[in-house]
């Protein structure tokens, strides 16, 4: 159990560290050799002109002008200056919603702050408590400020429920005025959104076979039937899967042959070799040139011949395609409705942007897609509880008695003050975030194992699981798993209902591990990010050996953009402690509040100067935003709940189960209220747009804004041939086909009778 000493030492060592990053980024930044990493954004943008491009030799890479290191700290203020308005038209919807999620922190713990210090702080401090009810249990003087130091059945418990009355709707007046907020900023982005492609797009999936036509052809006759007055185009998706990794790895390798021919050219008299093993450490020692030559050409020609079988097999087209229309409208009617009697075909969903779509997946059939999520729901099952494992072995051993227990030869040194501060006030911290590192790629890896089709999608079933896996093991386990390492010996002999009264007990206790961990993710961790080492180490590598023309100069710059799958479950964190120890330790705010103001200014400038967004959802993500901190809300009611029985107050129960109740209600309103204003598309809205562009722009070609808009990114420059009939149909008002009659059939394969299909294609035909 940290102490105040422990708690102390670490808030300093992640102070020095957090202030040793700003500083070595406020320096770092205004160097010209290093201003492309700093502020890529504006490069991108086309904006900014690099500063080493005039002056003196020196002056193009290190700053000269002691002036501009006196106003070091400017970065601050100008993070903070550009309006919302204008940062949404610079950075997109996404990253200025994403922002406010800080400010939402701020809106709701400030205030519960200040009344949890003047509240529940004096309480629980003038109580009297000697905290010595549970043996075997070490407390420390943190506790005293804590529900901990009250003693069992006393009276001061309701001023505990009362606030979490009040913490509790003030939590959910600050939700629906956000969710409002941003719903409305949601409706007036879209309203007034240039013309993208996906606005006039629907993504087509899970098109039916038919043994007379093409997919292409099968797609036209049937939205130009049921459609006929909207529709546009449509382009069906290829499996150009294996073409995107001979095109990566042919860029790869152009890459290396653009090294190794620098090194040459440098220094000729050296020979460039490397071994063509794995990862180059063993086999064969070749010339480097040579071999990266050898390797493009055949890479060409293996990238030639998958062009053409693309390009000329049927069994290269998937069964789904993307349809545009004649207008927002139309494709609004369509994303929006269901297209056949049987619902699992003709699937329509709204298009993600051409950025946004994850193409690897759209190959995958559809029915594959529900055994795909079977199996991966059981495996997330068995990762989120195993790794409960390491995170308790984490906790018993980031502890004096663990490591006593496991490294005696260490006690000399561990019993040192310093080095005890530091193993219980900042090692717990420290090790459980590197532990949470390899986590994210193997969610993602899962998810994409799932099927979604874009990578916003992509990103919020990852944040899903994520968040999932934060509750579970990094909070519910650091609590359990804890107390159970720690009391292993008491938690096998005592009697099971004695289990809930330690667990409820350390449930306090454990609120020094978390403010350590919030120093050091939410301090430290945040100060890192805006130093971008490893941005910035990269960058000078490339354009020390790859750079050769300023194109080669943007492509070394790495941007970044805010990892969404990552950032909003770790931000979940945060919420879920504060709604939590707001009543039990308030003490633990605090570090909440700086953690939220730190991070705001912190990402509103790297926004601004430096991610540059893979793509635009217009903040569809907010729903899951809100349910989660809902989630965390439902959360502490129970854990108080559970808390106070321990504590002879289990007649606060019902007034505590009410506010469980009323917060699902909320979350049952709010998604009845808004949530469709972030999956459907306003009808009203888009007769405006479309009325309003046909008559700015009346003879605007659409078609040929759309003609490949939607074609796979490695495909796009080569020549797809249209037949002849299929672009005689498109100019044609009567649809023809090749359909024949089968009367000797009862039924036909997408469910119809044989009657309907006879009708089916008399329409077609007249």
């Amino acid at each position: 159990m940290a102490s105040v000493q422990d708690i102390f030492v670490s808030a300093v060592i992640n102070l020095i560290s957090a202030l040793v990053f700003l500083l070595a980024f406020a320096i770092a930044r205004l160097q010209p050799i290093n201003d492309r990493v700093y502020f890529p954004k504006w490069y991108l943008k086309g904006i900014r002109a690099s500063p080493r491009s005039s002056g003196s030799f020196v002056n193009k890479f290190v700053n000269l002008d002691l002036r501009t290191y006196i106003r070091f700290l400017n970065w601050m203020p100008a993070a903070l200056k550009m309006p919302e308005q204008e940062l949404i038209g610079h950075a997109g919807l996404d990253s200025a919603v994403y922002i406010r999620i800080y400010l939402l922190g701020l809106k709701i713990f400030v205030p519960i702050t200040l009344l949890s210090f003047a509240v529940l702080v004096p309480v629980n401090w003038t109580s009297g408590e000697t905290l010595d009810h549970i043996e075997d249990l070490t407390f420390s003087n943190i506790d005293k400020l804590s529900i901990s130091n009250i003693p069992s059945g006393s009276k001061r418990f309701w001023a505990h429920v009362v606030m979490a009355y009040v913490y509790t709707f003030w939590t959910l007046y600050i939700l629906y005025k956000e969710y409002k907020k941003i719903s409305t900023m949601r409706l007036d982005f879209l309203a007034s959104e240039k013309r993208r492609p996906d606005q006039f797009t629907v993504l087509v999936r899970n098109v039916p076979p038919d043994p007379d036509e093409s997919v292409s052809k099968h797609v036209e006759h049937f939205f130009r039937v049921n459609h006929s007055d909207h529709y546009l185009t449509q382009q069906v998706v290829y499996n150009a899967n294996k073409l995107a990794k001979l095109v990566e790895k042919k860029k790869s390798n152009h890459n290396w042959l653009t090294y190794y021919q620098t090194k040459y050219e440098r220094d000729p008299e050296k020979k460039q070799k490397i071994k063509t093993g794995f990862w180059g450490l063993c086999g064969k020692s070749v010339d480097a040139i040579d071999y990266y030559t050898t390797e493009i050409e055949k890479l060409t020609k293996e990238e030639a011949e998958e062009r053409e079988k693309v390009k000329s097999e049927p069994n290269a087209i998937v069964s789904a395609a993307f349809v545009s229309f004649n207008s927002r409208w139309g494709a609004a009617v369509c994303a929006q409705t269901q297209q056949s009697r049987n619902s699992t075909i003709w699937l329509t969903e709204w298009a993600p942007e051409p950025r946004d779509v994850y193409w690897d997946n759209l190959s995958i059939p559809y029915i594959q897609l529900s055994v795909r999520r079977l199996l991966m729901a059981v495996a997330l099952f068995f990762l989120t509880f195993f790794f409960m494992i390491p995170i308790g072995f984490v906790q018993a051993f980031a502890s004096i008695d663990g490591i006593r227990k496991v490294l005696p030869f260490l006690k000399p040194l561990i019993d040192m003050d310093f080095v005890k501060s530091f193993v219980q006030g900042f090692l717990p911290g420290i090790v459980l975030k590197i532990f949470l590192i390899v986590l994210p790629m193997i969610l993602m890896i899962m998810s994409k194992i799932e099927g979604f089709t874009s990578l916003s999608s992509l990103d919020r079933r990852s944040a899903a699981k994520y968040h999932l896996f934060v509750i579970v093991n990094v909070f519910f386990g650091s609590i359990i798993t804890g107390a159970a390492f720690e009391q292993l010996d008491r938690f096998l002999h005592q009697s099971p209902t004695e289990i809930p009264k330690t667990i409820g007990v350390t449930l306090p206790m454990k609120a020094t591990f978390f403010i350590t961990f919030i120093m050091v993710d939410g301090w430290a961790g945040i100060a890192a990010e805006i130093l971008r080492l490893v941005p910035l180490i990269m960058f000078h590598i490339k354009n020390t050996f790859l750079v050769k023309t300023e194109h080669d100069r943007e492509e070394a710059m790495d941007p970044g953009s805010l990892n969404f799958s990552v950032s909003e479950p770790r931000l979940q964190l945060y919420f879920l402690l504060g709604l939590v120890y707001s009543v039990v330790t308030p003490i633990l705010l605090p570090f909440i509040i700086i953690f939220f103001a730190f991070s705001y200014m912190v990402f509103r400038h790297q926004i601004i100067n430096v991610y540059d967004q893979k793509y635009e959802s217009g903040a569809s993500f907010w729903p899951d935003v809100n349910r989660r901190i809902l989630i965390g809300l439902v959360i502490s009611h129970l854990l108080l709940i559970g808390l106070l029985s321990t504590k002879d107050a289990s007649q606060s129960t019902p007034l505590l189960i009410v506010l469980t109740v009323l917060t699902i209600w909320f979350h049952k309103f709010c998604k009845g209220r808004f949530e469709s204003v972030f999956v459907k598309f306003p009808l009203q809205d888009a007769v405006v747009k479309d009325t309003v562009e046909r008559t700015t722009e009346p003879n605007f070609n659409l078609k040929e804004y759309l003609q490949d808009a939607y074609l796979h990114p490695v495909l796009k420059g080569v020549d797809f041939e249209v037949s002849k009939e299929l672009d005689d149909e498109e100019k044609n008002s009567l649809v023809a086909t090749k359909r024949t009659s089968r009367r000797s059939s009862k039924t036909v394969s997408n469910g119809t009778s044989e009657d309907q299909k006879t009708v089916s294609e008399i329409q077609l035909v007249f």
